[in-house]
């Protein structure tokens, strides 16, 4: 999804007193967290004992608590941000693994669009599954009322041997979807997903959601592992999409499930024909000093996503795989 992004801007303090380390808003410690890595990953090869001060300011629009990586996205723009004033691009696999270090699990936003299954506790890819999933269309939502989630406090999982070979299957019939680019098999894998997480984190609105695609014709629902944001999967060659679309959005605001925007994967901007997203396009090339006005209010401003941009369920503009974009600049 294009929109959503984490700006960081670092300033770094050279003749700073040892632990001098800022972030706004204050709130945001595990970029802080990823900023003091960073300042030592880059100093290290170059000899040079680590910057004891900086600032780092966090702007942006990604939805706090919702399960769409906000602590992801802070932290690699953060970890980026650092770099950039060291003159230095770091690679994926590093970004990943001091991710990893200051948030415990990430999501593998710095690895750009493809599909992945990849270990979030340990900061590296197990499988590439493809270049793009299948096509598809969303109509987003969000459960639950919308409230934040911390995931910190959430159990962990616990998963048996029947459970693993449930997901192997999955994942199984996953590889077939991205290989055949069939969302209709997308929809039904990621329903599956959805109905099995369900016992470790119960939606109470998951039976409604699952009935609404029924009814509507979508191919399948999604929902977030560790929040409330979900929605609803089409097929973007089904007969009369159009009119699909508005019957969804119809039926989720008369069940009193907020309807946030529907947007399209894989299909415009500049994401390329396969629909991923390239690491240098989430970022961009170091010191570029072009990009979106810096918001500072992001800890004030209430946890939600853009509304959609019209009542109809019209397709707004914009495409993309990311979740997030990551932009940084460093102010020196």
């Amino acid at each position: 999804m294009q929109g959503p992004g984490t700006r960081a801007e670092f300033t770094p303090r050279p003749g700073a007193s040892p632990g001098q380390l800022t972030v706004f808003p204050a709130d945001r410690t595990k970029a802080l967290r990823a900023a003091a890595l960073a300042i030592e990953e880059c100093a290290a090869p170059r000899g040079q004992a680590p910057c004891p001060g900086g600032e780092l300011t966090l702007s942006g629009d990604v939805p706090l608590g919702l399960g769409m990586g906000s602590s992801s996205s802070d932290v690699i723009a953060a970890i980026r941000a650092v770099a950039d004033a060291y003159r230095l691009r770091l690679p994926p696999a590093t970004i990943a693994r001091l991710a990893v270090r200051a948030e415990r699990a990430s999501d593998p936003l710095m690895l750009g669009g493809r599909p992945l299954l990849f270990a979030q506790r340990e900061g590296r890819v197990l499988e590439v599954l493809g270049d793009a999933l299948p096509p598809a269309v969303v109509v987003g939502c969000t459960l639950g009322g919308g409230t934040p989630v911390d995931t910190l406090s959430l159990p962990a999982p616990r998963h048996d041997h029947e459970d693993v070979r449930a997901y192997e299957r999955l994942r199984s019939l996953l590889r077939r979807a991205v290989a055949d680019a069939d969302t209709a098999l997308l929809g039904h894998v990621s329903t599956e997903s959805a109905r099995r997480a369900q016992r470790a984190r119960e939606q109470r609105e998951f039976g409604l959601l699952d009935r609404i695609a029924g009814r509507v014709g979508a191919v399948g629902l999604q929902i977030a592992h560790s929040g409330n944001v979900a929605g609803l999967l089409f097929d973007p060659a089904a007969p009369d999409l159009g009119h699909r679309l508005r019957r969804c959005v119809g039926a989720l605001r008369t069940c009193g499930i907020p309807v946030t925007r529907t947007f399209a994967t894989g299909t415009t901007g500049t994401t390329g024909t396969t629909g991923t997203t390239s690491e240098e396009h989430l970022h961009g090339r170091a010191h570029v000093r072009r990009d979106r006005p810096t918001r500072s209010d992001t800890s004030r401003r209430r946890a939600h996503l853009p509304a959609l941009r019209d009542d109809e369920g019209r397709l707004g503009h914009g495409g993309g795989t990311a979740p997030a974009r990551h932009r940084h600049r460093t102010t020196r």
